[in-house]
């Protein structure tokens, strides 16, 4: 054990005051090193025209001793540390005879005794200064007693290892599975643009080969029955329009039975023969389609090749035009 003082000077008259305080932030029976200590002062009885200076303990700190930080002042009303952020309230406060406490942190780092310091606060009212000194306290630094009759030295323990727990690894496994769901998603529109890619390079059939194969579906004498006739013209007239649209250039789809063949009468490559039957088929498609007629089976039976005979005859009548183009170009 040993005694260590720390001295600092009083200044002007000084006027006792009693003793300062010490109190523990950890509540333990006594002190041990590296505790944490508040020492400082209560003066009682101040107005708000009173004006007080503390004394610099920042030179008294060093190895043995440490002073944490610097003076905290809190305002004291009946005993009671009272901390407003209004400043009404504090006014409020102000007006009456109040208590002031201020104190530093102490962390001892040695064994021993310690005689802390006295703390003299100078006390101004704007006209005379005094001088109120608190006399300094003893404070003891014990250290955690060891048995060296049964003290044994053991190796240095590892780290405990606790076991995983399911909720520990869920926001893995539910990362896991989002990465997976995220890479399938990439691949699959890799794999789907480059399939469209490829089917729009690869190169379309011809217009007529399109619809004689879209009408070859319904050669089957199945569809002749009432309740198929509607699906059987709705395929016949719509492999047609299809047709139309590339070969004529009218947007078939779009039109209805009259606005498609006004705008077919002036084809040359449609002879008035096959215009008007060709009509007379949409027509009577229309009137399946729209008015629940069943037609009959001679009407059946001439429908499909009626719109063969059509395809066929209008793209031939194309070869000739390119043949003849050709022929006329060798020329």
């Amino acid at each position: 054990m040993k005694l260590l003082t720390l001295i600092l000077t009083a200044l002007l008259d000084i006027i006792p005051s009693g003793d300062a305080t010490l109190q523990q932030l950890q509540k333990r029976d006594s002190i041990l090193i590296a505790d944490q200590l508040r020492y400082g002062v209560v003066i009682d009885e101040l107005n708000a025209r009173q004006q007080i200076a503390l004394p610099d303990f920042a030179q008294a700190s060093n190895d043995t001793l440490t002073i944490l930080g610097g003076w905290q002042l809190d305002t004291l009303v009946h005993g009671k540390t009272v901390r407003s952020r209004n400043s009404k309230a504090a006014a409020k406060i102000l007006r009456k005879p109040f208590g002031l406490s201020a104190s530093v942190v102490l962390a001892p780092f040695e064994e021993g005794r310690y005689m802390l310091p006295d703390i003299p606060v100078l006390l101004s009212d704007g006209e005379k200064i005094d001088t109120l000194l608190f006399k300094g306290l003893e404070m003891e630094v014990k250290t955690m007693p060891v048995d060296t009759s049964t003290f044994e030295i053991h190796d240095i323990k590892g780290q405990i290892l606790y076991p995983v727990t399911f909720k520990e690894l869920l926001p893995w496994i539910g990362g896991g599975l989002l990465a997976a769901a995220l890479i399938a998603l990439a691949v699959w529109l890799i794999v789907r643009a480059s399939r469209r890619k490829a089917e729009a390079l690869k190169p379309k059939d011809p217009a007529y080969i399109v619809a004689l194969r879209e009408l070859d579906k319904y050669r089957s004498e199945k569809y002749w029955a009432p309740e198929k006739q509607k699906a059987f013209y709705s395929g016949i007239t719509d492999a047609l329009k299809f047709y139309m649209d590339e070969r004529f250039g009218v947007d078939a789809p779009e039109m209805t039975t009259g606005e498609l063949f006004d705008a077919l009468k002036s084809d040359p490559d449609i002879t008035p023969e096959m215009y008007g039957s060709l009509k007379e088929l949409f027509e009577r498609a229309d009137f399946v389609k729209f008015a629940k007629h069943i037609a009959s089976e001679q009407e059946n039976a001439s429908a499909l090749p009626l719109a063969v005979r059509f395809v066929t005859s209008t793209y031939q009548a194309d070869i000739e035009k390119e043949a003849s183009g050709q022929e006329a170009a060798d020329d």
